[in-house]
């Protein structure tokens, strides 16, 4: 298990992906991707000014993208230079031609930005089954301009029904250095992650050894984008990116190093608030929800509970219609798998207590209600099992993502 610092000090900075050293990027539109807010993107690219070490988690679907297969078999050999992503289309399904399309869009990136074509990552998101428009992307990766600045066009130009970006950046004081860890994700349907998320690439200036970064991303991500839901479906382009690439200076970071915890913890800080923000967006959503299992016999059942809840599309609908039919979060709890001793089990919907020592309270039902009447809900359940816990995040379920993914392709 990776060392986490659980009380790090960190200051939050302004920008995402290029916000620590020696990162740049860009984007530009090439009308892969018709929808979404202004100012439009659908093509961008990431690039470190030296070798990076890479980690990664990608999805378990037994349905994935080119993009997923090669960058999965260039992220082994640990190292990394830069990243191309386009939205609009996943390049899923496509057969030998789509193969063709991720290598080629992987070359063209390196010819622009000057390195080995096998440094290169690609991602692609949007529909299924559709051919890339090679022509557009040529033209598009030409035209794009690196900057410090460039982050934000790059968090723009994988944003598929997103409503806005989500990008973060944190500075921590490690082991007498200082070190940036920049991040951002997309995603606001298909999102059920399991063992990654949508998207989610991270960076750092920090230099690390690759064994701990790989560690350190499976825990990081078990904690933050693998605990959130949206609507229960698993992407076939999940993917989530590490690289660092050691422009701060220093022996490289491995377990054990004075400067593992706290960078670590700088990691997941990063990607707890990306996940919290791609819950937030999701397709049609009014509310986050966040769910906090305690309680729980062992770890396991905790994350399982909260996720199970979490994903419920009747507790869901419940936060949509502020309904105060808290049974529904027993229900949820009670077919997840996890021990849980009713009447010991406590079901809080904000600061209102529902369900104590195996029957309801006294709490009015319109203060239940009005505690779901926010832009952000906790719902807390105590299985009285134990002492582990974990917290998952969610959001309301309403009319505007039926209408949404009714239309996605029409």
């Amino acid at each position: 298990m990776a060392d986490i610092d659980p009380q790090p000090q960190l200051e939050e900075l302004p920008g995402g992906l290029t916000a620590p050293a020696g990162w740049l990027a860009g984007g530009v539109y090439t009308g892969i991707r018709s929808y979404g807010p202004e100012p439009r993107f659908d093509l961008g690219l990431l690039l470190s000014e030296r070798p990076a070490t890479a980690a990664a988690l990608f999805t378990r679907n037994a349905v994935v993208g080119a993009p997923v297969t090669l960058t999965r078999e260039r992220v082994a050999r640990g190292a990394a230079r830069a990243l191309v992503v386009n939205s609009g289309n996943s390049n899923v399904a496509t057969g030998a031609a789509g193969d063709a399309d991720a290598e080629r869009m992987a070359e063209l990136a390196a010819a622009a930005l000057g390195v080995a074509a096998a440094d290169v990552l690609v991602a692609s998101t949007g529909v299924i089954g559709r051919r890339l428009p090679m022509d557009r992307i040529e033209a598009g990766i030409g035209e794009i301009e690196l900057t410090r600045e460039g982050g934000a066009q790059f968090a723009r130009a994988m944003m598929t029904t997103d409503t806005r970006p989500k990008e973060q950046a944190l500075r921590v004081e490690a082991g007498g250095r200082s070190y940036i860890v920049g991040g951002a994700a997309k995603g606001a349907g298909m999102i059920h992650p399991d063992m990654a998320t949508m998207f989610g690439f991270l960076t750092t200036d920090a230099p690390v050894e690759r064994g701990w970064l790989q560690e350190t991303l499976r825990e990081v991500t078990d904690r933050s984008f693998n605990m959130i839901d949206v609507d229960m479906d698993t992407s076939t382009s999940d993917m989530v990116i590490a690289l660092a690439n050691g422009a701060a200076g220093g022996e490289p970071i491995a377990a054990g190093h004075p400067a593992a915890a706290p960078l670590a913890s700088a990691i997941e800080a990063v990607a707890v608030r990306l996940a919290r923000e791609l819950a937030r967006d999701g397709e049609g959503a009014r509310t986050l929800i966040e769910v906090v299992a305690e309680g729980a016999a062992s770890d396991a059942d905790a994350r399982i509970a909260a996720r199970t809840i979490s994903a419920s599309p009747l507790v869901k609908t419940m936060i949509t219609g502020r309904d105060p039919n808290w049974g529904r979060v027993l229900m949820a709890a009670g077919r997840s798998g996890a021990a849980l001793d009713l009447e010991r089990t406590e079901v809080w919907i904000g600061e209102f207590c529902a369900f104590a020592q195996g029957a309801p309270t006294a709490t009015p039902e319109a203060d239940i209600s009005a505690a779901m009447d926010r832009d952000e809900v906790q719902i807390r359940i105590d299985l009285g099992c134990g002492e582990a816990s974990a917290t998952a995040w969610g959001c309301d379920l309403t009319e505007e993502y039926v209408r949404i993914n009714a239309d996605y392709t029409t």
